[in-house]
């Protein structure tokens, strides 16, 4: 899609860049994530309103460290540069960066010392958050000093002749007070850009892209029932109508009645044809045995393809593929240096697209989650299933720990379902970004009435988080986690023992497979 006006953001391998984006967009202006070394020419052929330099975890006089082409100084767009960014700016210009004596990391409080938009309306005394091991100790060459803290005397920079600022902090944090202000001044009164960047005008304009893209041909959609597929399958019905042909695969893998309920939600609120295929027993076929999770992954995703290229290729006259692929996939398949680990394998209808001849349309490659629930919103897709929590595309498979049986899934979903309905039932679930159960492969001995039992071990998991790159385990009241308990163990028979999982992202991941 193309958009009039855009932040171009490089990225310098900070973990808050993806937030840098996420902030601009809340404040309605269109953003993009580029790695560092994204061509010159490109950016001025994109005519961007602004460009913000990143953060980083190198030092800017390291032998490798991270750099961008000098001439970006030069074009006269307004430049923000945040801790790393600020340092890059400074060593650029004729500044000095030196190691500090004493790490800062976590609050601080900012001094303003000068008149700048960039700090305007940001209180003196301002709580910042910061996260570096270096610092200026020699301001550039018609650089002025605007802010300063206890640890940093040179905290904030500014040339406003040449259109670049600097800040030592980070103002896309929460922990940033005024954090907001700062980027809102940097967008709209030095960029000059204007908040047009909403739901109402992606869905417009996506429809009649799509529109002139598909003409009168077909398109497939991949509809798994998750909000992504299910947001895309919307956008697109309105677009093509019944040139848009959604299939469902069951799996055998989905939350208790989840197929059942997607079709039923589909056909009754937006009259949308939907192939729905089950598939359960064959897929539980290949999976017999299966202890390895990588394995798991793979045997779904291939019979995956397998299940939906069979039932696809009876629609011969259709030429393109819908996918929900999100902006976090499409950033994370390009490394800012080096290569990047494979943590696990992600399932989707990767490969179709080649084998059928199809071509791609991914409506979403340029949105956050948050985004696409907001544009399902618009859409008028019921809330309660907008708003549910994300699921692997594996599906229980990597949360049935070990062999996976139709047995031990169906003592999952109940265990899950009383979980959820709980969270649901005491108002919470939406405070939480994913929570889930986990049935592992121990056993433990057990007393119900005056028999002994041996029977399975459940973890139950939540987290928050604000996308999914790092999350810290729900602080649940003790209360809540008794009532689960006591719920699961009554009534799902093979279960006697529960605990709570209390690992953070990182170390942990947030699935346990």
């Amino acid at each position: 899609m193309e958009h009039p006006q855009k932040i171009i953001i490089l990225d310098f391998g900070s973990q808050y860049t993806q937030l840098i984006a996420r902030r601009i967009r809340e404040s309605k202006v269109y953003s993009e994530i580029h790695p560092h070394h994204y061509d010159l020419n490109k950016i001025i052929e994109e005519r961007p309103k602004g460009i913000i330099l990143s953060g980083g975890p190198m030092s800017v006089y390291d032998e490798d460290a991270p750099v961008v082409d000098k001439k970006i100084f030069e074009l006269g767009i307004p430049i923000l540069g945040i801790c790393y960014g600020m340092q890059l700016i400074a060593r650029y210009n004729g500044g000095n960066v030196e190691p500090a004596s004493n790490r800062e990391y976590g609050k601080a409080e900012i001094n303003i010392i000068g008149d700048d938009n960039l700090l305007k309306d940001v209180e003196n005394n301002s709580v910042v958050w910061m996260s570096h091991g270096d610092y200026i100790t020699e301001l550039p060459n018609d650089y002025k000093i605007i802010a300063r803290t206890e640890n940093s005397p040179i905290c904030a920079i500014s040339n406003p002749a040449k259109k670049i600022y600097g800040l030592q902090f980070h103002p896309e944090v929460v922990h940033s007070k005024d954090g907001k202000k700062i980027i809102d001044n940097f967008l709209f009164d030095l960029c000059g850009c204007k908040p047009d960047w909403t739901p109402g005008n992606f869905i417009e304009n996506t429809i009649d892209e799509v529109k002139k893209l598909v003409g009168d041909k077909k398109a497939i959609c991949a509809l798994s029932g998750g909000v992504d597929s299910s947001v895309a399958a919307v956008l697109l019905h309105k677009a093509l109508g019944k040139n848009l042909i959604n299939i469902h695969v069951d799996t055998g893998l989905m939350r208790k009645n989840e197929s059942n309920d997607v079709v039923k939600m589909f056909k009754e609120n937006f009259d949308i044809e939907l192939v729905h295929v089950d598939a359960s027993e064959l897929f539980l076929e290949r999976l017999q045995g299966v202890t390895d999770p990588e394995k798991k992954r793979k045997i779904i995703g291939n019979t995956f393809i397998e299940v939906f290229e069979k039932e696809a290729k009876k629609f011969e006259d259709a030429e393109f593929l819908v996918q929900g692929t999100l902006y976090p996939d499409v950033i994370e398949s390009v490394s800012v240096k080096g290569k990047s680990v494979t943590i696990k394998t992600h399932h989707n209808v990767g490969g179709l697209p080649e084998r059928m001849n199809l071509k791609l349309i991914e409506p979403f490659r340029e949105l956050f989650k948050d985004e696409v629930r907001e544009i399902g919103l618009k859409l008028g897709i019921p809330e309660i299933f907008i708003k549910r929590h994300p699921f692997p595309g594996p599906g229980l498979a990597v949360r049935v720990l070990g062999e996976i049986t139709k047995e031990r899934l169906d003592i999952l979903r109940e265990a899950d379902d009383i979980f959820i309905k709980a969270l649901h039932e005491d108002g919470i679930y939406d405070n939480i970004w994913q929570a889930f159960a986990v049935l592992l492969p121990v056993q433990s001995v057990g007393v119900m009435g005056d028999a002994r039992t041996y029977e399975n071990v459940l973890a139950l998991r939540a987290v928050t988080s604000t996308d999914g790159m790092t999350a810290d385990w729900y602080r649940f009241d003790h209360r809540f986690l008794e009532k689960v308990s006591n719920r699961i163990i009554r009534s799902v028979k093979g279960i006697n023992r529960v605990v709570y999982d209390i690992s953070s992202k990182p170390p942990s991941t947030i699935e346990w497979e």
